[in-house]
């Protein structure tokens, strides 16, 4: 276990914020790893291409709370004259986060198959997003960071028309991963030499403002403005309905009509959540997940890769859950029933370690 402090560890933690992320990282861990990919409800797929499911919320709602996470960690250290040592602190937790999200894809090529490797990934984005954030939060006031704000959503905008179609492998972003990386993508097309990373280069800087949509969104919830949060969340819907008339929803591109749409329920979500846990004493559900959200993330992912390689993933299920429940049931809950059921044995995991008090800082 590390004992590094980390930069964005709270002097005040907040329930509904832990409870939020950790809804967040079950979710993701829920749609990661159904029994049977071939048979999963509509809403836990991500869409095709342009749209937006239930499943399309969970990433960004993710790097929104890591937003909201340096603005009632770090800030309150900037405002405490701590600034100038906080440099250090946010590269080398960066650091870790991108290392980690490498370490996960290079165990993966080991373990499985060399197209599992790709440089991109979602660690890597995470590590990148939470450290411009916090450079953000230690050298801007509020209004040059709606300023970045705008200056991402608007530049990328207009960087994915000035490119053209905005079709799988044809739009400027991927053209661009293509360039970079070429086969090292998530997908690669050998026969025409084109590739798409959903985690790429060029579609980092949006997700950057989704981050940065949290940093704001922390500060009115340290000022406890709810009915800011409310606005602005239900005013980011409208904007992002509005865009998508233009440029489409679409968590491939994260277009900036997605970042809008997804940063305004993820802002209503923060509100309600701190209406009903911080205010009202609501159970916070999904609080253990959010203490130790990246390990759980990196140790499901590692756990899955350990099975797969040892040849059980496909049996437990088989055996587990699709064999007897298929005949009675179909082919799509038993799916559903395994994805449930390795949440819970992570939900058992992280139990265990936040009654030990056990946290290892990634």
């Amino acid at each position: 276990m590390s004992t590094m402090r980390s930069a964005t560890d709270t002097a005040t933690r907040y329930p509904s914020v832990d409870a939020l992320r950790g809804i967040t990282v079950a979710a993701m861990l829920l749609v990661n790893n159904p029994g049977d990919w071939a048979h999963v409800y509509p809403p836990l797929l991500h869409a095709p291409w342009h749209g937006c499911t239930p499943t399309d919320l969970i990433f960004p709602f993710f790097l929104f709370i890591v937003g909201v996470s340096v603005a009632l960690g770090l800030v309150p250290r900037v405002e405490r004259g701590e600034a100038a040592g906080l440099h250090r602190e946010v590269f080398a937790r960066a650091l870790w986060i991108v290392g980690l999200g490498l370490l996960l894809h290079l165990l993966a090529w080991w373990w499985l198959d060399r197209a599992y490797f790709r440089p991109w990934g979602v660690l890597q984005r995470i590590g990148l997003c939470f450290a411009v954030a916090a450079l953000c939060a230690i050298h801007l006031r509020a209004r040059m960071q709606w300023l970045c704000i705008a200056a991402l959503l608007l530049g990328y905008g207009a960087v994915l028309a000035w490119g053209g179609s905005l079709a799988p492998l044809e739009n400027l972003a991927s053209r661009v991963d293509t360039a970079l990386l070429g086969p090292w993508l998530y997908e690669f097309d050998v026969a025409t030499g084109r590739g798409h990373d959903p985690e790429g280069l060029l579609s980092t800087l949006p997700a950057i403002a989704t981050t940065l949509l949290g940093l704001r969104a922390g500060a009115w919830l340290r000022q406890r403005a709810l009915r800011r949060l409310l606005a602005v969340g239900a005013l980011l819907l409208l904007l992002g309905v509005a865009w998508a008339q233009w440029q489409p929803f679409n968590k491939n591109l994260w277009t900036a009509s997605y970042v809008l749409w997804t940063g305004g329920w993820a802002m209503l979500a923060l509100a309600a959540s701190h209406r009903m846990i911080d205010v009202h004493g609501w159970p916070a559900l999904g609080q253990r997940f959010g203490r130790h959200a990246l390990t759980a993330y990196a140790g499901s992912a590692l756990m899955v890769y350990a099975l797969s390689a040892l040849g059980l993933w496909e049996p437990i299920y088989r055996v587990g859950f699709a064999g007897w429940m298929i005949p009675l049931t179909g082919p799509r809950l038993p799916s559903l029933a395994f994805a449930l059921c390795f949440v819970s044995l992570w939900w058992l995991i992280v139990r265990a370690m936040d009654a030990r008090g056990w946290r290892l800082k990634l």
